[in-house]
């Protein structure tokens, strides 16, 4: 289960394919990565230290991330959204002694020079800036065999600051072999069935943790990736057809964008390639989804986890028509739900979200964190925040982020129920339902809409959206009032960067939303 084992059974077999052609094969992979592992010792790295890789996604970004994880180093993939102070931030809370970047983000790169002074080396991919070596050059000066002291590496990724500041997160590799299987291999392997016929669309960002460690899956077992380097619904379906598309994984906003393309675009290409369909991220509405299962057929699985990998739950499309909304039982750890004083919440009864027996993590520089993250009497019980319940059967629904309730009148609302009945009105393109300042009852609900045409953004709109959540929510979920934005700040893996909406709002009260 490793690519240097590809490398000799299928050595011209591509590795990766990147949507605009450009093609890796296993060889190349194995011995690139293999020049990676000499360089990184060659300056110094042994295991357990830490570089980083602002890296767009690019044919040439897997190689690194090998190279590492041949190495025993700890890899961090910042994200090529981030501005210059979180970027540095982040390279500076990682320890990373090594930061490996490209031209396209050499603005950002130029600017972290002077804030991130525990850098041994900077390297830059498709021509270098001053200060920054050729990394090609470099790598050239290295063999393509295998270093004596193998031993696993692996990621240390950053959350994505939807509620605050990112957090480091590592979890020590269960095995030093480089080639053992991991807990997603197997995982993909039984539910998924990935192997070496696995032809894999990845349509997102590679700096986040789902699609870097599914790619790497595949690549672990002998499939293709096919990497798109922006995701763009038209292409998406373009590929599939093209590349005869076998798995894929993507987010619930991916779908919408899907479902409302032209009629004769979105069934104009051949999607019956597609055994898998996987799914996460953020929470579905039902209807997209269901939509979803009957145009693709029950291909489609979602799963619950984080980047903190503390437990997984699964489902398949079957299970899912029967309990629509569910994200699945526990395929890794097992599930709690408990009120805020820790004690065990019945079935149906919504609470924290808590597993136990799962993989261990920690928070990276952030004790407080860490010790948040545990139950108050069972220190091995582990939450990333979320609320949700279980039905009688076991199968986990999610209710929202707990930074995401809004309290009105002492009242708890939870916003993701009227964001999923407004994503399914056909005038809207994306929606965030917020809290924001009232006198009275100290926070109102308001939804902030991206329109498919702003030009339709208006009074007239906003009542009938307001109309229409009224007749299929009760009232005190429904929003009291609706602002329109040509674009919502959602990061590519579909997640809302709700804390950037809310400060719009609650600049100059005081507040304890984050």
């Amino acid at each position: 289960m490793h690519p240097h084992i590809h490398a000799q059974r299928t050595p011209d077999k591509p590795a990766v394919i990147m949507g605009s052609g450009a093609v890796i094969t296993y060889r190349e992979l194995d011995e690139r990565s293999n020049q990676v592992a000499r360089m990184f010792r060659d300056h110094g790295l042994r295991a357990g230290d830490r570089v980083a890789f602002l890296v767009e996604n690019h044919a040439r970004l897997f190689e690194l991330c090998w190279g590492a994880q041949r190495s025993g180093i700890v890899y961090i993939c910042l994200s090529t959204r981030l501005n210059v102070a979180d970027a540095a931030y982040i390279v500076n809370d990682s320890g990373a002694q090594l930061l490996v970047t490209t031209h396209a983000q050499a603005e950002v790169a130029a600017a972290l020079a002077d804030q991130t002074p525990g850098l041994k080396a900077r390297l830059m991919m498709d021509g270098a800036i001053p200060g920054h070596g050729c990394y090609e050059r470099m790598l050239a000066e290295y063999p393509g065999w295998r270093i004596e002291d193998e031993i696993t590496g692996g990621d240390m990724l950053y959350s994505s600051g939807t509620t605050g500041r990112p957090k480091g997160v590592f979890a020590p590799p269960a095995s030093p072999r480089i080639d053992d299987p991991t807990t997603l291999t197997s995982l993909c392997q039984k539910l998924y069935g990935f192997g070496p016929d696995t032809r894999y669309l990845s349509p997102a960002p590679l700096y986040h943790a789902a699609p870097l460690r599914y790619n790497m899956t595949v690549q672990a077992l002998g499939g293709t990736s096919v990497v798109m380097e922006h995701f763009d619904a038209g292409q998406f379906l373009q590929l599939v057809e093209a590349h005869r598309i076998t798995h894929t994984q993507v987010v619930p906003t991916m779908f919408s964008r899907l479902l409302k393309l032209p009629e004769a675009q979105r069934l104009g290409h051949d999607v019956s390639s597609l055994r898998v369909a996987i799914h996460a991220a953020a929470p579905c509405p039902v209807p997209v989804k269901a939509q979803m299962i009957e145009w693709w057929g029950p291909v489609i699985w979602e799963y619950y986890a984080g980047t903190e990998g503390n437990g997984v739950t699964v489902v398949s499309a079957g299970e899912w028509l029967q309990r629509p909304g569910t994200v699945g039982r526990a395929m890794v750890g097992k599930l709690r739900i408990c009120d805020a004083g820790g004690e065990l919440l019945p079935p149906g009864q919504p609470g924290t979200i808590y597993f136990a027996e799962g993989r261990s993590f920690a928070y990276h520089n952030d004790e407080a964190r860490t010790a948040e993250s545990r139950h108050p009497v069972h220190p091995d019980w582990t939450t990333i925040g979320d609320v949700g319940y279980v039905d009688d059967e076991g199968y986990l629904f999610l209710t929202d982020r707990k930074a995401n309730m809004i309290i009105s009148g002492g009242v708890n609302i939870y916003p993701q129920e009227a964001e999923n009945l407004l994503m399914t009105h056909p005038k809207v393109m994306d929606v965030a339902v917020i809290g924001v300042p009232n006198e009275d009852f100290g926070e109102e609900v308001k939804a902030v809409v991206q329109p498919m045409n702003m030009a339709d953004a208006g009074p007239e709109l906003a009542e009938e959206l307001l109309a229409f959540c009224r007749a299929g929510l009760s009232g005190i979920k429904c929003p009291r009032s609706v602002d329109f934005e040509p674009e919502l700040p959602r990061l590519p893996t579909g997640k809302l960067l709700k804390r950037l909406l809310r400060d719009r709002y609650w600049t100059g009260h005081a507040s304890k939303l984050v």
